[in-house]
């Protein structure tokens, strides 16, 4: 039996990270096997590098960095295939999606962004958890070099929302209480579950 990979995205506070936590144990409550993975990977080389670039101790420019976030995703693409080749559900907080808009965000050629992530497992599943840039802020306290600038994340929500539309994304409205988010994620993930395993 097929594998498959969902991935969790957002804005930083949108509670992406929470709602991929949340779904991977209800998952395992339900009986699948189930891995987890989240990106950037700040325990490789690559990502160890991406680190330093969030902290503020590098300046690298748009399309150096994104080929390191792209990078950082092939590190681990062998471990990821074998886990989907063993019929696991992989639940990804951030993943391909995440550089598209990330690097939209900061002026990068889409189409190029594209071709960099081909050959890397495809989601059969992306979910938006979208809150208003507002909300970022009232629930992060310590933010990196992206999470500071107003500006950018607001590009970087309005990008999250017209790819969804254009890639067919699942938006769900982060703004409400964490249980009924994460209903409606659970919601989506049943429905994909039926329709890829059922049929």
């Amino acid at each position: 039996m097929k594998g498959l990979l969902i991935c969790i995205e957002g804005i930083d506070g949108s509670g992406e990270g929470t709602n991929a936590r949340l779904l991977a144990k209800k998952l395992k409550q339900e009986g699948y096997k189930v891995c987890s993975i989240s990106f950037p990977d700040y325990t490789t080389p690559i990502g160890k590098e991406i680190k330093r670039f969030f902290q503020g101790k590098h300046n690298i420019i748009p399309e150096v960095r994104q080929c390191l976030f792209v990078a950082n995703r092939w590190e681990r693409k062998p471990e990821m295939e074998e886990w989907l080749n063993e019929g696991r559900i992989v639940i990804a907080n951030r993943y391909t999606p995440s550089g598209l808009v990330y690097g939209l965000a900061n002026g990068l050629d889409l189409e190029w962004m594209i071709n960099l992530e081909r050959g890397l497992p495809p989601a059969d599943m992306v979910i938006v958890i979208d809150v208003s840039v507002d909300t970022h802020f009232q629930r992060k306290k310590e933010r990196d070099v992206y999470e500071k600038d107003r500006r950018f994340l607001e590009r970087v929500r309005t990008v999250y929302l017209d790819l969804a539309k254009k890639f067919k994304w699942k938006v769900v409205d982060g703004e409400r209480q964490v249980d009924e988010v994460a209903g409606k994620v659970w919601e989506l993930t049943s429905k994909l579950i039926k329709t890829s395993y059922e049929c």
